[in-house]
């Protein structure tokens, strides 16, 4: 009876449009369960932890706000890996609606690509073997891959098709003014290469247009940031040279901006204070929302083998959410990255028993001997455990009467 007579009261306020409550301790929180957490908390400096919780909460004039508490150093530096893939998505998506207001024309998910080259070595590019529906390389088929393994070749397909100025300044509209979207992934280029483009063309509904951005001209600078050198030494090659690696010309995101990116997705009535993407169409946003929330084993098209891509995969937050949440009623809509050492997860998680949820965003930076480029970064070992922990830990505080 005490437990209903709280679960009353606490309705009771939230319909009465209380005032948003304080932050949470997540520092208390986290020294409280500190065996729980590991020997990456023992020193979370050296590991460079950021923790970003936000929770709805529903203000007096009935909208929904947000509640944020925070762990860790927002200025400090990390490399965001594969989680700027969502801005590519998204960015592909307002970029084709743009020029169908534009032209009259009909591009979307279904648009095909064909990539020209334009560096040494490259290839045309135009089936995806992947796609059962015809082997065709689609603008949602690339978004698919990059939501449910993160793939980094369709990233860069979308790089191209938006170019490098207009994904920046298509976050910078939307309110994430922090994003600094260099370079390609997995794809070593000089720099000045990472600002020229290869053509794409967009073929379907018997049309066809040729895009050819001009080289991008556009200056960016990671001002935001302190300790943006990682490491005591790295490897080039078989050489190893005693310097720290140096990120200051590398992509980089605060991480509240990349946690308020995707709540703009795929819960867009939250009040975060950004503008977000009034431009996605319904159907845009659905399909966004559905991808970065299947596990691998789910997908129809592509399919994945469960044996090589488990449902924690790419969410590293899984297992220890599964702890607090039973798996049948828990669902994560998140983009992870991983790289330097630097484990990153943006997450919105749910209980759909009760329709409860919060975005959790955390990082990690685990890399024992202290050299960069020698994969030896104890990902499984230390990092994505300590992640897991994390959102049991969180889980528990927040959905616990």
């Amino acid at each position: 009876m005490a437990q209903l007579a709280l679960f009353l009261l606490t309705a009771a306020t939230l319909l009465a449009g209380a005032p948003v409550p304080p932050p949470r301790d997540l520092a208390g929180l986290f020294a409280a369960n500190a065996e729980r957490l590991g020997p990456v908390l023992r020193d979370p400096a050296a590991h460079r932890v950021q923790v970003l919780l936000t929770e709805p909460v529903l203000l007096p004039d009935g909208t929904l706000g947000v509640r944020r508490s925070a762990f860790g150093d927002p200025a400090q530096y990390f490399y965001p890996a594969s989680t700027v893939k969502l801005c590519a998505a998204v960015a592909a998506l307002l970029e084709l609606n743009a020029r169908n207001a534009r032209d009259g024309t009909a591009w979307g998910l279904a648009t095909r690509l064909r990539v020209e080259p334009r560096f040494p070595g490259d290839r045309l590019i135009e089936a995806d073997e992947t796609n059962r529906e015809g082997g065709a390389l689609t603008v949602g088929h690339c978004i698919r891959r990059i939501c449910l393994v993160s793939d980094n070749t369709t990233f860069n397909h979308l790089y191209e098709l938006v170019g490098h100025r207009r994904l920046n300044e298509l976050m910078w509209e939307a309110g994430f003014t922090s994003l600094r979207l260099h370079h390609r992934l997995a794809e070593a280029r000089p720099p000045a290469e990472q600002r020229q483009h290869r053509p794409v063309v967009l073929e379907g509904g018997g049309s066809t247009v040729r895009i050819a951005h001009p080289d991008s001209t556009l200056g960016l600078v990671n001002d935001l940031w302190t300790d943006q050198r990682l490491g005591v030494a790295r490897m080039e090659g078989d050489r190893r040279i005693e310097e720290p690696l140096a990120f200051e010309t590398k992509n980089a995101v605060r991480l509240q901006d990349l946690q308020d990116l995707l709540l703009a997705v795929v819960k867009p009535e939250l009040r975060t204070g950004r503008q977000g993407f009034p431009g996605l169409t319904v159907e845009q946003r659905a399909f966004l929302v559905r991808a970065l929330g299947e596990y691998p084993r789910e997908s129809a098209n592509p399919v994945y083998d469960p044996a090589k891509y488990p449902n924690d995969y790419v969410k590293f937050l899984l297992p220890g959410l599964a702890r607090v949440i039973p798996a049948a009623h828990l669902r994560i809509y998140s983009k992870v990255g991983c790289a330097y050492g630097n484990s990153i997860e943006n997450t919105w998680i749910e209980d759909t028993r009760t329709g409860r949820g919060f975005a959790l965003a955390a990082v990690v930076y685990t890399n024992p001997d202290g050299v960069m480029n020698d994969d030896q970064y104890a990902y499984e070992t230390l990092a994505w455990p300590f992640l897991a922990a994390v959102a049991e830990v969180v889980a528990r505080a927040v959905l616990t009467p």
